[in-house]
Parts: C-alpha cells; sequence; structure tokens
C-alpha cells in the first residue's frame, strides 16, 4: 500500500483498514489479515509501558518499536506517531525527529496531533518529501489542556474549529487525516468536506476508514471498555488460562514429558549430518 493508493480508496468508496501495532510479531499477522494501514502509536506509552498517558514516551522509542514493526510487513503502509515534544519545539528539530522515523524507523509516514497551529509544519515537511498524516479532535498528547479526555467538536464553536484544524491539515499537505472522539455528526460534516481520507476512533461509521489498538480488539485488557470498541476476540481470558494450565502441568509433573525432550542419539545425527556437510562429503 501507498499513500496514492489509500488516498485512490476514498474516491472509489473503498473503506480504509488502519490497526496500531508495537512489536514484530503481531505486525506479520497483522501482514496476513490484509489490513491497509498499520500505525505505531505513542499509546504504547499506556499499552506497553503500562504509563497513564502519551507524553513520557521518547522519540528513541518510537524509533525502536517502528523499526520492529517494519520486519514483520509486506503489504500494508507503515504509520508512526512522533511523540509529545519531538515536533513542538522548533520546525528544525521537528524535521530532524520526522527524518529520523523515517530513516531509522523505518516508517513510510509519520503522524502529528494539531490543526491551524502545525499547518506551516506540515506544509514544510511536505514540501521536502516527508509524508504526514494528521490527527484532530481529541488529541491525546493535549490532555492536559482538555483537563482529560473529552469529546471535541460538541459546540457549534468546537465544530467550526475542527473543521478549521481539518482544512489546514489537508491546505497544508497532510494526505490523511485521523479523526479522535468527534460526535458522529460532526465526522460527517468533515469526512464529506474533505478530499483527503479521513480515518476514525470513536467517530462513527461516516469516516472514510476506522482504526483501533490491536490489544483493544483482541480483548487483552478487560479494564478497558470504552463506548467506541468493539472486541473481536477475548485473549486476556485465553492467556490467563493457558498460562494457567501450563503453571498446573509443571507443578503436576505432566510437562514436560519423554517427547519434549531433545534426546542424545538425535543430537549425535544432526552433528554427523553438519560434520558431512561442512566437509562436502
Amino acid at each position: 500500500m501507498t499513500v496514492p493508493l489509500i488516498q485512490k480508496m476514498k474516491r472509489g468508496g473503498e473503506k480504509i483498514v488502519m490497526v496500531t501495532c508495537y512489536d514484530y510479531s503481531f505486525a506479520r499477522l497483522i501482514d496476513e489479515a490484509g489490513v491497509d494501514i498499520v500505525l505505531v502509536g505513542d499509546s504504547l506509552g499506556m499499552v506497553i509501558q503500562g504509563q497513564k498517558s502519551t507524553l513520557p514516551v521518547t522519540l528513541e522509542e518510537m524509533i525502536y518499536h517502528s523499526r520492529c514493526v517494519a520486519r514483520g510487513l509486506t503489504r500494508p503502509l507503515l504509520v508512526t506517531d512522533m511523540p509529545f515534544m519531538s515536533y513542538q519545539s522548533s520546525q528544525g528539530e521537528a524535521i530532524k525527529n520526522a527524518g529520523r522515523l523515517l530513516k531509522e524507523g523505518k516508517a513510510e509516514s509519520i503522524k502529528l496531533e494539531g490543526g491551524v497551529e502545525v499547518a506551516d509544519l506540515i506544509h514544510r515537511m511536505n514540501r521536502i518529501g516527508i509524508p504526514v498524516m494528521g490527527h484532530i479532535g481529541l488529541q491525546p498528547q493535549s490532555f492536559h489542556k482538555y483537563g482529560g479526555y473529552k469529546i471535541q467538536g460538541k459546540t457549534p464553536q468546537e465544530e467550526r474549529h475542527l473543521l478549521e484544524d481539518a482544512l489546514a491539515v489537508q491546505e497544508a499537505g497532510c494526505w490523511s487525516v485521523v479523526l479522535e472522539g468527534v460526535p458522529v455528526d460532526v465526522a460527517q460534516k468533515i469526512t464529506g468536506r474533505l478530499k483527503i481520507p479521513t480515518v476514525g476512533i470513536g467517530c462513527g461509521p461516516s469516516c472514510d476508514g476506522q482504526v483501533l489498538v490491536l490489544y483493544d480488539l483482541l480483548g487483552m485488557n478487560p479494564d478497558f471498555n470504552p463506548r467506541f470498541l468493539k472486541r473481536y476476540a477475548n485473549l486476556a481470558e485465553v492467556v490467563t488460562e493457558s498460562v494457567s494450565l501450563f503453571r498446573q502441568e509443571v507443578k503436576d509433573q505432566r510437562f514436560p514429558t519423554e517427547e519434549h525432550g531433545v534426546r542424545r542419539n538425535v543430537i549425535d545425527a544432526t552433528l554427523k549430518i553438519r560434520q558431512r556437510n561442512a566437509s562436502g562429503t
């Protein structure tokens, strides 16, 4: 998948599927499932690290996880979040950090939060060949400003500001934009006004695509149950039951059995084959 192909999907009315992932093993499975975009989100701070927000996540951590995910992908477009304070201090620093995500993290696009206030930065990145995905509405990196993770666009004034942000990032050169925590009717209006694809989370069915965190859709955290989430599995239960069974079998001396051990004659045969191959006989 490429940026032009994904933009073509909007024009053709085909829905876009994006999944947030953080490691190689899951990336391989997502790749086989045929999704269009894989996002390495700074949400790893909460999902993987157990932090209370995304703010502590560093650029080095994003590069590391992006590189791991990239190794598992063959088809989807890889997008990586720019973490908090990796793009807010200066344009020069932001471009340098975005370049590192592409060069070292193997990302094919970066994603950053903000609207009108980051339009100039998006424009400059776009001009020098760094693809940018926007992110407006509920912006997790600004949760202190909002006083929490709150729905955006509930009042006419907020709705107007959201549309201004959406048009600003489109004009600046974003190839797509994530809408998070926006009322269904507002998301529908924004999607209808934009030429670039919208990918929604918690915004209803009208967006051009949808994104969920892999751990959430697999039901890895039973305590996380927001309204926007649909669980497609209950892996929390599967993992707990599987590990409990392993523990009990070890305690009861039912695992391992002889069939789970390597026998000496097998080792000797393997060594002889290696020696024969090395000698060319």
